[in-house]
Protein backbone atom coordinates (compact mmCIF):
# COMPACT_ATOMS: atom_id res chain seq x y z
CA UNK A 1 0.00 0.00 0.00
CA UNK A 2 1.35 3.66 -1.17
CA UNK A 3 0.17 6.83 -0.32
CA UNK A 4 -1.75 7.09 -3.12
CA UNK A 5 -5.30 5.80 -1.43
CA UNK A 6 -4.73 9.03 1.05
CA UNK A 7 -2.66 11.55 -0.37
CA UNK A 8 -6.02 12.99 -1.95
CA UNK A 9 -8.01 13.27 1.20
CA UNK A 10 -8.27 16.75 1.66
CA UNK A 11 -8.07 18.72 4.38
CA UNK A 12 -11.48 20.04 6.30
CA UNK A 13 -9.91 23.51 6.94
CA UNK A 14 -7.72 24.07 4.37
CA UNK A 15 -8.09 23.98 0.26
CA UNK A 16 -4.97 21.49 0.15
CA UNK A 17 -4.69 17.72 0.46
CA UNK A 18 -3.72 16.00 3.61
CA UNK A 19 -0.15 15.39 1.49
CA UNK A 20 0.18 18.55 0.20
CA UNK A 21 0.28 19.91 3.92
CA UNK A 22 2.52 16.92 5.11
CA UNK A 23 -0.35 15.55 7.49
CA UNK A 24 0.31 11.96 5.70
CA UNK A 25 4.03 10.66 4.20
CA UNK A 26 4.71 7.53 3.15
CA UNK A 27 7.49 6.70 5.54
CA UNK A 28 4.71 6.70 8.21
CA UNK A 29 2.32 4.22 6.26
CA UNK A 30 3.43 0.57 7.66
CA UNK A 31 1.78 -2.42 5.89
CA UNK A 32 1.98 -5.89 6.85
CA UNK A 33 0.34 -8.18 4.12
CA UNK A 34 0.73 -11.34 5.71
CA UNK A 35 -0.62 -10.20 9.31
CA UNK A 36 -3.74 -7.73 7.43
CA UNK A 37 -2.38 -5.22 9.52
CA UNK A 38 -2.36 -1.36 7.85
CA UNK A 39 -1.14 1.02 10.28
CA UNK A 40 -0.67 5.23 9.41
CA UNK A 41 0.36 8.01 11.62
CA UNK A 42 -0.75 11.36 11.07
CA UNK A 43 0.87 14.60 12.00
CA UNK A 44 -1.68 17.46 12.60
CA UNK A 45 -0.73 20.71 10.94
CA UNK A 46 -0.41 22.30 14.49
CA UNK A 47 -0.35 20.80 17.97
CA UNK A 48 -3.46 22.28 18.83
CA UNK A 49 -5.79 21.29 15.63
CA UNK A 50 -8.95 20.83 16.52
CA UNK A 51 -9.67 18.89 12.83
CA UNK A 52 -7.15 16.09 14.23
CA UNK A 53 -10.18 13.54 15.14
CA UNK A 54 -11.56 14.25 11.44
CA UNK A 55 -8.72 13.66 9.85
CA UNK A 56 -8.10 10.62 11.11
CA UNK A 57 -11.34 9.43 10.94
CA UNK A 58 -11.17 10.45 6.92
CA UNK A 59 -8.05 8.56 6.69
CA UNK A 60 -9.58 4.98 8.41
CA UNK A 61 -12.74 5.51 6.48
CA UNK A 62 -10.86 5.91 3.38
CA UNK A 63 -9.06 2.66 3.83
CA UNK A 64 -12.09 0.80 4.98
CA UNK A 65 -13.49 1.84 1.59
CA UNK A 66 -10.51 0.84 -0.51
CA UNK A 67 -9.08 -2.10 1.29
CA UNK A 68 -10.33 -5.87 1.81
CA UNK A 69 -11.89 -6.56 4.86
CA UNK A 70 -9.29 -8.54 6.24
CA UNK A 71 -7.18 -5.48 7.05
CA UNK A 72 -7.09 -4.05 10.56
CA UNK A 73 -6.37 -1.00 10.10
CA UNK A 74 -4.70 1.63 13.10
CA UNK A 75 -4.74 4.98 12.49
CA UNK A 76 -3.03 7.28 14.68
CA UNK A 77 -1.63 10.25 15.50
CA UNK A 78 2.50 10.70 14.81
CA UNK A 79 3.96 10.99 18.44
CA UNK A 80 4.71 14.12 20.27
CA UNK A 81 2.91 15.95 17.52
CA UNK A 82 -0.63 16.81 19.40
CA UNK A 83 -1.52 18.06 22.30
CA UNK A 84 -4.68 15.53 22.59
CA UNK A 85 -3.17 13.07 21.01
CA UNK A 86 -3.54 10.06 23.16
CA UNK A 87 -7.78 10.84 23.30
CA UNK A 88 -7.33 11.23 19.89
CA UNK A 89 -6.11 7.98 19.41
CA UNK A 90 -8.10 6.31 21.85
CA UNK A 91 -11.35 7.85 19.81
CA UNK A 92 -9.77 6.37 16.44
CA UNK A 93 -9.19 3.12 17.84
CA UNK A 94 -12.32 2.47 19.85
CA UNK A 95 -14.37 0.65 16.72
CA UNK A 96 -18.19 1.12 18.13
CA UNK A 97 -16.97 5.28 18.24
CA UNK A 98 -15.93 5.29 15.27
CA UNK A 99 -19.56 3.48 14.28
CA UNK A 100 -21.02 5.94 16.04
CA UNK A 101 -19.67 8.86 14.36
CA UNK A 102 -20.22 7.62 10.82
CA UNK A 103 -24.04 7.29 11.48
CA UNK A 104 -23.97 11.01 12.41
CA UNK A 105 -25.39 11.90 9.08
CA UNK A 106 -23.68 15.86 8.98
CA UNK A 107 -19.98 14.35 10.21
CA UNK A 108 -20.21 11.82 7.88
CA UNK A 109 -21.22 14.34 5.08
CA UNK A 110 -17.72 16.16 6.19
CA UNK A 111 -15.74 12.98 6.14
CA UNK A 112 -17.11 12.48 2.61
CA UNK A 113 -16.33 16.16 1.56
CA UNK A 114 -13.10 15.34 3.20
CA UNK A 115 -12.43 11.82 0.43
CA UNK A 116 -14.37 13.30 -2.72
CA UNK A 117 -12.19 14.53 -5.14
CA UNK A 118 -11.53 18.58 -5.58
CA UNK A 119 -12.29 19.88 -8.63
CA UNK A 120 -9.68 22.32 -9.70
Amino acid sequence: LKLHLIRSINDPEHPLSLEELNVVEQVRVKVNDAESTVGIEFTPTIPHCSMATLIGLSIKVKLLRSLPDRFKIDVCITPGTHASEEAVNKQLADKERVAAALENASLLEVVNQCLSTRSI
